[in-house]
């Protein structure tokens, strides 16, 4: 036990012991990560903690899908269409419909009451030549991420897109409404605005476990080689690549977490008291999220909105031309830090397997025309004309 903890982990710790059921368990063990000191003594407990939970929600996980499989279960799964997957989330009735409407077109049903919305609705958003496929999911409450009101699965959709646009009403308390939800995300395992620690690891047939980087381990690499027997790996070249705590290293090691880009859309603008909420957002999430304040039923600042669900994306437009012809339309969506080379495979694998040099026009060379390789990296509205064997 370690020394100064406070009266609200010894009873977490007494909650822990008595728990019957797996949500029970993790319910407590939050509360004793969340209650314990915070110093080097407690190091070592609070990653023991965090294991457990890791442990605890897999094994939640698994209980849940065998249940499906046997009941039949309902699931929602919504196809990947577009450029991009960004998922609309909030809690109920905050207005991710009428978003939905003005950004897509799509028919949702809008009320002014909780739960219109049943099952995920999509929808794209045709922006700079591309379209991006929005998705509103009902709206989640609090213990959803443990099973409430369908939570595990509108969670599973969560995770399975490209980013997040968390919605928030501004008519109410944004800090109370962006902290049960980045709560539940954080028990689904969804890392929002957070980055995987730049850890790398290569599985080896012999050899043992090689660190290079050991001096990026802020903590006894006695506990990193215990994590690594405990994940069954037992021969691999790890390479700690930035300064990463022992938590850290847990993060990267968990292949149960997913990192996902998200922005908040501040809605309801135009509400008595919006103001006051927005700058306290504003005051506690400003520094992790971008945050755009608008109004869906004025439809207030939505090319802004639209602007930032396109850079959400993570994706740029490469235009393809062949010698002395304009530019092909529509342009080819691509991943942000695509090369020339990604381009000639996405336009025929003939091009990518013959591919001698490339002619780049677009911010991303310094004059038009420019001749480049296969790794030269493109940027947003770029022109290419592949030049093949």
């Amino acid at each position: 036990m370690p020394t100064n903890v406070t009266a609200e982990y010894l009873a977490a710790e007494e909650e822990y012991r008595n728990a019957r059921t797996i949500p029970e368990k993790i319910r407590a063990l939050e509360k004793m990560y969340a209650t314990v000191p915070k110093h080097k003594g407690t190091e070592k407990l609070r990653l023991q903690i965090k294991r457990k939970l890791s442990e605890l929600r897999k094994e939640l996980e698994k209980q849940r899908q065998l249940q499906k499989k046997g009941s039949g279960g309902y699931s929602f799964s919504v196809k990947k269409e577009g450029a991009a997957q960004i998922v609309l989330v909030g809690l109920p009735n905050v207005g991710k419909s009428s978003l939905m409407k003005r950004l897509t077109n799509v028919e949702a049903d809008v009320a002014d009451y909780a739960f219109t919305t049943v099952e995920p609705i999509p929808g794209m958003m045709h922006y700079r030549d591309v379209q991006i496929q929005l998705v509103e999911v009902p709206g989640l409450v609090e213990g959803a991420s443990l099973g409430k009101g369908m939570g595990t699965q509108l969670l599973s959709v969560i995770r399975n897109a490209d980013a997040v646009a968390i919605v928030v009403d501004l008519s109410k308390d944004s800090i109370k409404q962006m902290n049960l939800l980045l709560r539940e995300f954080e028990r689904a395992g969804i890392k929002v605005n957070r980055r995987r620690p730049r850890v790398e690891i290569k599985r080896t047939s012999s050899g043992g476990i090689i660190i290079n980087g050991v001096e990026n381990i802020q903590g006894d690499v006695g506990e990193v080689m215990k994590m690594l027997r405990e994940e069954r790996i037992h021969s691999a070249e790890v390479t700690v690549k930035e300064p990463v705590t022992l938590e850290e290293f847990a993060d990267a090691l968990d292949d149960s977490l997913v990192w996902r880009r998200g922005v908040i859309i501040a809605n309801k603008g135009d509400a008595a008291g919006s103001r006051e909420n927005y700058e306290r957002l504003v005051r506690n999430y400003g520094e992790r999220f971008r945050i755009i304040p608008v109004s869906a039923r004025r439809g207030v600042n939505l090319d802004e909105l639209r602007e930032t669900l396109y850079d959400l994306a993570g994706i740029i437009r490469v235009f393809t031309k062949s010698p002395g012809e304009d530019p092909a339309y529509p342009p080819i969506a691509m991943k942000r830090g695509s090369t020339v080379l990604d381009v000639a495979k996405k336009v025929h694998k003939e091009f990518a397997r013959n591919f001698r040099y490339a002619r780049v026009w677009g911010k991303s060379v310094k004059f038009p025309g420019q001749r480049v390789g296969a790794d030269h990296v493109l940027e947003d509205g770029d022109v290419v004309e592949i030049h093949i064997r």
